[in-house]
């Protein structure tokens, strides 16, 4: 064995002070030679020399030295014997075959592979290496995506996939959220909200997100994460996984998909394969519903996840509920919230969204509301004093100062770049003869007085089904005294099976519109109602149509949503629950959209209206939202104003956001004002009118603010119906909305 490794040219440098005196024991040449072998680091290297037409072996660690020297006859044999003798002044080295060639050559890189043109750091060295390591991807390709330390090293690059398909808004954002959930932002905080409108990708900022932190980290070769969890409602279960294949393919990343169907013994069983899995993980993500997760929170809380996604995270505006218990139990640091409306109500829910993020960021639920919450709610009103809106003002700043490092929020402003444009109008429509007299007779009744102080929750659930129609009421039950002001021709019998549009304001609008829009366009609706009675009734409709509501199985939906996008579907009007579809379906097969009843969350039908004009719409869109003039509706829609402004203020971070309403204004909810063309119109005091007369009109491409009433354009119908850009509602205003 020995001499097979001297042959491959391993000859000691200590051999040359050897004696070759043939007295040595054998035992005592095999133990030094054993010693120089244990040393490999030492090498002899071959020198020729044309004078003397000898090789020269000389020892790399004392080339100077001559007694390392050693010279052996050209013409001496290669397999000379051991016990031949030498001069006593040369070395006998033919113990050892003598190598021909040079023992190694030092390495060359080859040409094709190039060094990394940028900076690494030393902490992407490998362990117990020598050897740089670059990052997964080179942050100096085009449009590369990367992560800069304050060195200027370069740790993480965002896969060129996804990188090459983001935005530059959702470049920032991916920015955004990889510097909150990995520590950057604030020490010891790693949650966040994403408060971007509906339509701006945050599902691909956050696949992005949840990529990148499975594969890279600073220490090259590791995730920042091993596993991720996305907990999103029932109904986008689906279409999140389908997210994630559409954005990277069905090989690079497998995901586990939890919904409602199946054996519940089944499921439990995945779970526990799921949470128990370690080391590398087949399937590292996690998509389940609220509910599935609220139930089965026994099994998942055993596990650590490295990052939560909560998609329409506003669900979590409860901070007593057993949902919000049950995820805050989850072993996970890296939490993110998304969703378009992080204030739906008050400042409460906004509260429970930033402390679920951020857990004791702005202290316990009390402290908040005495130091945040009071003050500013008291300035935010129409009536409040010059010192309380001073004080507003600075502990809104205050607020603003803390929560801005972990909010994200752009308008949908920036899809003006990439979709076609949109179209939104408020829609007035007059009560009915027959729906006044209703009304009228509703509030006078002595039954009703005292239902309106016991139970107004259902005086106010009544009022608002007699502005879809009076079809939708139980009459004479609900409301005696009626069957007296029956109008000719209207029957109880009939109404399960005719529809009759001009018994209700709004229903006659909606019928002229749809026709006029089958005959004359191309294009698609949606109807959203927060009744499903609304939709029945709307079941008599005699166009083709497709409706959602909350008795269609979940793993249904997304297939009826894909028929309807289908451009070669017959059916012309999608009917959608607000409640069971309001959130995350995209229906781009419609370009028009009629929310014909208004929500006291405004968040809510924010989420509803934002369903057709999204990413992967092709043509202009028209949006309406229908109120019944004078009515309770008004003041739904007057109590959103003052939703929506506080939202302005605390989310967008905007300044001067009219006070329109007070909450004097709520004992006026029971009243009707059946002489007014618009009882918004007359209690936000609109300053763009003169004598009822529009007056200041916006410059050429100025754009209004969405929450800001006073910056709206409005029209009464006759020539101030010229300069609309809808012909539908232009033909409609003509007959007198």
């Amino acid at each position: 064995m020995l001499k097979n490794r001297l042959k491959l040219g391993f000859i000691p440098p200590k051999i040359l002070n050897v004696s070759t005196s043939d007295n040595v024991p054998n035992t005592s040449k095999e133990k030094r030679v054993k010693s120089l072998i244990s040393n490999p680091s030492k090498r002899i290297k071959v020198n020729h020399d044309s004078a003397d037409d000898e090789k020269i072996y000389r020892s790399e660690e004392s080339e100077d030295d001559e007694n390392r020297m050693r010279k052996i006859p050209k013409n001496k044999s290669k397999d000379s014997d051991s016990s031949d003798t030498s001069p006593p002044s040369s070395i006998c080295c033919n113990l050892y075959p003598a190598p021909t060639k040079k023992l190694f050559k030092p390495f060359k890189m080859p040409s094709f592979i190039k060094p990394p043109p940028f900076e690494i750091s030393q902490e992407a060295r490998r362990p117990g290496r020598n050897v740089l390591n670059k990052p997964r991807f080179d942050p100096h390709a085009p449009d590369a995506i990367n992560e800069v330390n304050k060195n200027k090293k370069v740790h993480v690059v965002v896969d060129p996939v996804l990188g090459r398909k983001l935005r530059p808004h959702q470049v920032e954002g991916v920015k955004f959220l990889y510097n909150c959930t990995t520590g950057k932002t604030f020490e010891n905080a790693y949650g966040c909200i994403m408060a971007d409108e509906m339509g701006l990708g945050k599902t691909l900022q956050c696949i992005t997100l949840l990529w990148t932190l499975l594969k890279q980290s600073p220490d090259p070769g590791k995730g920042t994460i091993e596993k991720c969890i996305i907990v999103c409602p029932s109904s986008l279960v689906h279409n999140w996984a389908n997210e994630l294949v559409k954005w990277l393919g069905p090989i690079k990343l497998r995901a586990l998909v939890m919904d409602s169907k199946g054996k519940k013994e089944n499921l439990i069983r995945e779970l526990r394969q799921y949470v128990g899995a370690k080391g590398k993980i087949i399937q590292p993500v996690l998509i389940i519903s609220y509910e599935t997760l609220r139930i089965n929170i026994s099994e998942l809380k055993t596990t650590q996840f490295g990052l939560l996604l909560c998609d329409e995270g506003h669900k979590l505006k409860n901070s007593n509920s057993q949902l919000f218990q049950a995820l805050n139990s989850l072993q996970v640091q890296r939490r993110v919230i998304l969703s378009g409306t992080p204030i739906q109500n008050d400042l409460s829910e906004y509260f429970s969204l930033l402390n679920f993020a951020n857990p004791n960021l702005l202290g316990t639920p009390n402290e908040f509301r005495k130091n945040y919450e009071n003050p500013i709610l008291r300035g935010r009103d129409a009536g409040a004093s010059e010192k309380e809106r001073e004080t507003s003002d600075q502990k809104l700043s205050e607020l603003l100062e803390v929560v801005s490092k972990f909010i994200i929020r752009r308008n949908n402003d920036l899809l003006s770049k990439y979709l076609p444009v949109k179209y939104e109008h408020v829609v007035f429509c007059r009560l009915s003869e027959f729906q006044m007299s209703l009304y009228s007779l509703f509030l006078g009744c002595p039954e009703i007085q005292d239902l309106l102080r016991s139970q107004p929750l259902k005086a106010i659930t009544t009022l608002k089904k007699l502005c879809n129609h009076p079809d939708l009421l139980d009459l004479p039950k609900e409301l005696k005294g009626s069957q007296k002001l029956f109008p000719s021709g209207y029957s109880i019998k009939d109404k399960l099976r005719t529809v009759k549009p001009e018994f209700s304001g709004k229903m006659n609008v909606l019928d002229r519109m749809l026709s006029k829009i089958k005959n004359e366009t191309n294009d698609k609706i949606v109807l959203i109602s927060n009744y499903t009675q609304t939709l029945d009734y709307l079941h008599f409709i005699r166009y083709g149509y497709l409706r959602l509501d909350g008795s269609m199985p979940i793993k249904k939906r997304q297939v009826l949503v894909t028929k309807f996008n289908d451009p070669r579907s017959p059916e012309f009007v999608f009917l959608l629950s607000s409640k069971a579809g309001g959130c995350g379906l995209n229906l781009i097969g419609a370009n028009r959209l009629v929310l014909f009843d208004p929500d006291w969350n405004p968040a809510a039908d924010q989420q509803a209206l934002a369903r057709v004009w999204r990413d992967g719409q092709k043509k202009n869109c028209f949006i309406y939202r229908f109120i019944s003039t004078g009515s309770i509706e008004e003041k739904v829609f007057q109590r959103q104003s003052h939703k929506q402004s506080l939202s302005s203020c605390i989310v967008d971070e905007e300044v001067d956001v009219v006070r329109h309403y007070s909450y004097e204004s709520l004992r006026l909810l029971f009243y009707l004002n059946p002489d007014t063309i618009c009882d918004t119109h007359d209690t936000f005091k609109c300053n763009r009118c003169e004598k009822g007369v529009q007056k200041n009109s916006r410059q050429q491409g100025e754009t209004m603010n969405y929450n800001d009433t006073s910056s709206w354009d409005h029209f009464t119908g006759g020539n101030d119906m010229i300069n609309i850009n809808d012909n539908i509602l232009k033909a409609e205003a003509n007959q007198g909305l």
